[in-house]
C-alpha cells in the first residue's frame, strides 16, 4: 500500500478531529495531501486546541454528533465524491467519566454513531469506507463459562482478537460495543462499506491528562509523589502514531463488514508502566524519582475494572502488513517531552490537584 498515493486529494471526513487520536490522524492526512473535512464539537469559544495549525488546510465543520441536523449539514460536503473515507473517532472516551456522565456517554457514543450512519444512508453518499473506532475495553474480563472460547498464548495469557468474546464492564465499554454493532448493522442492512477497529490503549502527546499515562507524567513533573488507582491491571499500550497507521491500513485495505484489532502485542501491569515512565523521565532529566502511592479513592467502581488486556493483531498484520513501530520507551520519551513543553495544554485539566 502506498498511503501517499491513496490519500492524495482524497476527501476524508474525521469526527473528533480536534481530539487526541483524531488530531494525530489529521496531521498524517494533511501530510499526505488529503482533502480533510474536520468535524469538531461546537463550543462557545469556538477555539481549536490540537489542529489550530491546520486551520488553513482543512474544511472545518462545527456541530454535535448528537444533533442529526448538524451531522447532515457536514456530511453533505461529501456528496459530489465517490471515494470518500469517514473516520469516526468522536466519543466520550474516558472510562471513569462514563460513570460520572453516563447519559452523555451513551448519547454521544451510541446516538452519535447512529446519526452518522443514518446520515450516510439519508444523503445516499457513495463512500469508500466508514471506520468506527472501538476499544479494547469491550472485551472486559473473562467469564468462567466462556473461557474455552478464548485463545491463549504460550505463557497462558488470554490473547484477544477479532474472534474473542466480549464482556463490557463500564458504561463507556458498553456504549462503544453498541456503536460497533450499529456499524455492522448498517453494513448488513444497507451495504455500507463499514469496518470497526478496536485499538488497545493508545497513549502519546496531546492525550487528556486524566488518562493513566498523562496522570503519571503530569504528577511527576509537578511533585515528588505520584498518586494512582489500582496498579495491578495489565494493559497493552500502543503509541498514537502506530494507532493512526492502524486506522489508515484498515480504511484503505480492510474488508467491509469486518472488524480489526491492534495494539503493541505485549502487556504489563500499571505498576510496571508507571515504573517505566518514571525511569525514562529520570534518565532524561525531567524529574528525580518520585514515590508511587496507591490511592483507593482513584479505583474504578466496584468490580468494573478490567484485569488484563493483550492483543493478537495477526489478522491486520497478515492482510495489510501493519505492525507497531514505536517502542514503549521511545513512545514514553516523546510523550514526556510534549507534556513538559506544553504545560498550558494540561495544567488546568488534571484531576489530582
Amino acid at each position: 500500500m502506498n498511503i501517499e498515493t491513496d490519500l492524495a486529494e482524497r476527501p476524508v471526513f474525521v469526527t473528533g478531529a480536534d481530539g487526541f487520536v483524531g488530531s494525530h490522524l489529521v496531521d498524517k492526512l494533511i501530510n499526505e495531501g488529503a482533502d480533510v473535512h474536520a468535524f469538531v464539537r461546537a463550543t462557545s469559544s469556538g477555539e481549536l486546541k490540537n489542529i489550530r495549525h491546520h486551520a488553513d488546510n482543512i474544511t472545518l465543520h462545527r456541530g454535535d454528533l448528537r444533533d442529526k441536523h448538524s451531522v447532515d449539514s457536514a456530511l453533505k460536503s461529501l456528496k459530489p465524491h465517490s471515494d470518500s473515507l469517514i473516520f469516526h473517532l468522536g466519543a466520550q472516551a474516558h472510562v471513569g467519566e462514563s460513570w460520572e456522565r453516563p447519559y452523555e456517554t451513551v448519547d454521544t457514543n451510541i446516538t452519535g454513531t447512529l446519526n452518522l450512519l443514518q446520515s450516510v444512508v439519508d444523503l445516499d453518499l457513495d463512500i469508500a469506507k466508514f471506520d468506527t473506532a472501538g476499544t479494547s475495553e469491550e472485551y472486559g474480563n473473562i467469564k468462567e463459562e466462556m473461557a474455552e472460547k478464548h485463545e491463549f498464548d504460550g505463557d497462558d495469557r488470554v490473547l484477544l482478537s477479532e474472534r474473542s468474546p466480549v464482556n463490557p464492564t463500564s458504561v463507556y465499554a458498553t456504549s462503544k460495543l453498541a456503536a460497533d454493532f450499529l456499524t455492522m448493522n448498517y453494513h448488513d442492512a444497507y451495504g455500507l462499506p463499514t469496518v470497526t477497529t478496536r485499538m488497545f490503549n493508545n497513549y502519546g502527546p496531546r492525550q487528556n491528562p486524566r488518562y493513566i499515562t498523562g496522570t503519571i507524567i503530569t504528577q511527576a513533573l509537578e511533585r515528588d509523589i505520584v498518586e494512582l488507582g489500582n496498579l495491578t491491571p495489565k494493559r497493552d499500550l500502543c503509541y498514537v502514531s502506530d494507532g493512526v497507521r492502524g486506522h489508515l491500513h484498515v480504511a484503505l485495505e480492510g474488508n467491509p463488514g469486518e472488524q480489526y484489532v491492534y495494539g503493541y502485542g505485549e502487556n504489563l501491569s500499571m505498576r510496571e508502566w508507571t515504573e517505566t515512565i518514571l525511569d525514562v523521565g529520570s534518565e532524561h532529566g525531567y524529574w528525580d524519582r518520585p514515590e508511587i502511592v496507591q490511592d483507593d479513592d482513584r479505583f474504578r467502581p466496584g468490580d468494573s475494572d478490567v484485569e488484563e488486556l493483550l492483543v493478537g493483531y495477526e489478522k491486520l498484520n497478515e492482510e495489510t502488513g501493519w505492525e507497531p513501530e514505536v517502542s514503549w520507551r521511545e513512545g514514553i520519551r516523546r510523550t514526556i517531552e510534549w507534556y513538559a513543553e506544553n504545560p498550558d495544554s494540561w495544567y488546568g485539566r488534571v484531576d489530582w490537584r
